[in-house]
C-alpha cells in the first residue's frame, strides 16, 4: 500500500511506522470545559512548555492519577499542535472511580502525570472511509475525519448518542458538513447499519469505536466484508471463559530465564514477580501497553487491541490477559 508521504499534512501514515510510546511527562492542566452532559474536555500542556511527543489520529494517552490509578483517554485534538492534548473524559458513576477523580480533581493549574502516546487504532490510508462513532467514542473518530477531510478522500460518519445533550462536540462535527449524520436514539433509536453496511463496498474502510453493543452489531454487519476493512476500537475487555485454563512455561530471550506460569496467574504477575519490567497500564487487554514480541511458540489471544489479523499472525501478545496455547511460549524478554 502506498503511504501518504507527508503525514503532518495529512495524518495518515503506515500503521507499522508508529512507535508504542512509553514516554511519561509531567503536564499541566491549561483549560478545562463541559463539552457535553457527563463529559468534561480536559486540555493539557507541558509544565516547562516544550513540545509534546508527536501523535497520529486513533491514539491514546495514560493519565496518571492517585495512588498510581491509570486510564487511557484518546486524543481527540488537532495533531499538528505539538504544545498541547485534548482529551475528553465521561464521567462514570459505576466505574472504577477514574472519571470521577477527573470531573472532581482536574481543574486548571492541576498538574498530571501523562505517558504515551500509544497508537493501536491507526488510521490506514484509503480512498473511502465510512465512520461510526457511539457515544464518548467518538474521541478518537473526530481526528480522524479532519484527517480523512484534508487528505480528499470520501468519507462519511455516523454519529450516535443517548440524545444530542449526551453528545461531545456537535459544533465542531456539524462544521464539517452533510457528510456527518447525527442519530441521537432518543429521536431516531439505533443507528441504522443494515443501510450502512448492508452492501460490502471494495476500498472502503470503516472505523467504529463506541460502547460494545454497537460494536458488535458492527462487526455482525460487516462479517462478509473484505479481510481487513473493519477497524474497532474498544474501552472495554472481552469476557473469557478461564474454567479451562492450564498452567505452561515462559522462556525470557533476554534474560536467559524460564518461569512456569499456572492456570490462575497471567505471565505479566509471573515476570513482574522474576522481577522483568514490563510497561503495564489497564492489566485488562485494552490499551497495549504490555505488549511483546512472541519468538517461538502460539499465543492465546484475549485483548481487544490487536485486530483479528495481526491475532493470526502472532508476532506479539498482551500478556496481562493472552496465555500459550502451547506447552511453551519463548518471548523476547
Amino acid at each position: 500500500m502506498t503511504m501518504v508521504q507527508d503525514p503532518l499534512h495529512s495524518h495518515i501514515v503506515d500503521p507499522g511506522d508508529l512507535p508504542i510510546g512509553d514516554a511519561s511527562l509531567l503536564a499541566v492542566v491549561a483549560g478545562r470545559r463541559d463539552v457535553a452532559r457527563g463529559v468534561v474536555e480536559i486540555v493539557l500542556e507541558s509544565v516547562d512548555g516544550v513540545d509534546l511527543p508527536a501523535w497520529e489520529p486513533g491514539a491514546h494517552i495514560d493519565l496518571v492519577l492517585a495512588d498510581g490509578l491509570i486510564r487511557q483517554y484518546s486524543l481527540c485534538g488537532d495533531p499538528g499542535d505539538r504544545r498541547s492534548y485534548r482529551v475528553a473524559v465521561l464521567l462514570e458513576p459505576e466505574g472504577r472511580g477514574g472519571s470521577r477523580r477527573i470531573h472532581e480533581q482536574l481543574d486548571v493549574g492541576s498538574r498530571i502525570e501523562v505517558r504515551g502516546p500509544r497508537n493501536h487504532f491507526p488510521l490506514h490510508q484509503s480512498a473511502r472511509y465510512v465512520f461510526i462513532a457511539g457515544g464518548i467514542g467518538v474521541t478518537p473518530i473526530l481526528p480522524m475525519v479532519r484527517a480523512a477531510e484534508r487528505a480528499g478522500a470520501d468519507w462519511r460518519l455516523v454519529y450516535g448518542g443517548r440524545s444530542e445533550e449526551s453528545m461531545a462536540y456537535l459544533d465542531e462535527l456539524g462544521a464539517l458538513g452533510d457528510r456527518v449524520t447525527f442519530w441521537p436514539a432518543d429521536r431516531n433509536g439505533l443507528i441504522d447499519l443494515e443501510t450502512l453496511l448492508g452492501t460490502p463496498a471494495e476500498g472502503t474502510l470503516i472505523y467504529s469505536c463506541g460502547p460494545e453493543p454497537l460494536l458488535s452489531a458492527v462487526e455482525e454487519h460487516c462479517s462478509t466484508w473484505p479481510t481487513g476493512a473493519l477497524n474497532l476500537e474498544r474501552f472495554s475487555a472481552v469476557e473469557v471463559d478461564t474454567s479451562a485454563d492450564t498452567g505452561f512455561d515462559v522462556e525470557l530471550r533476554q534474560t536467559g530465564t524460564t518461569l512456569h506460569v499456572d492456570e490462575d496467574q497471567t505471565i505479566l504477575e509471573v515476570v513482574t514477580e522474576a522481577g522483568v519490567y514490563v510497561s503495564t497500564s489497564c492489566t485488562e487487554g485494552t490499551c497495549g501497553s504490555c505488549e511483546t514480541t512472541i519468538l517461538e511458540g502460539r499465543a492465546e489471544h484475549r485483548d481487544v487491541v490487536l485486530s483479528p489479523e495481526e491475532q493470526e499472525e502472532g508476532k506479539t501478545m498482551m500478556i496481562c490477559v493472552s496465555r500459550a496455547a502451547c506447552p511453551r511460549l519463548v518471548l523476547d524478554l
